[in-house]
């Protein structure tokens, strides 16, 4: 499974420092490291009452300000995506 996220130039610097000084420069350390940190916070996480402030709606459109197709596309655009993936795991 693979994660993307962004973070700052400066706290990408850092983590890579410490995740190859723990885990060393071969291959991994990075993966290592980020699952080591994102575990800590996920089982820090769970004892907090975490809820959603806001508009979800609002929330979803933020997301998708970016987007320059209309719901209809976008639905057969998805569509078309998962019949792909679908298909990709279907033996010839």
């Amino acid at each position: 499974m693979s994660l993307r996220i962004q973070i700052s130039q400066e706290l990408e610097r850092r983590f890579r420092e410490l995740a190859m000084r723990r885990f060393g420069y071969g291959k991994g350390a990075l993966s290592k490291a980020a699952e080591e940190a994102i575990m800590k916070w996920v089982s820090t996480s769970e004892n907090e009452n975490l809820r959603f402030e806001g508009d979800p709606v609002e929330a979803i459109d933020g997301l998708l300000s970016d987007i320059d197709i209309d719901s209809v596309e976008l639905q057969h655009e998805i569509k078309g995506i998962w019949a792909l993936k679908v298909l990709k795991n279907v033996p010839d």
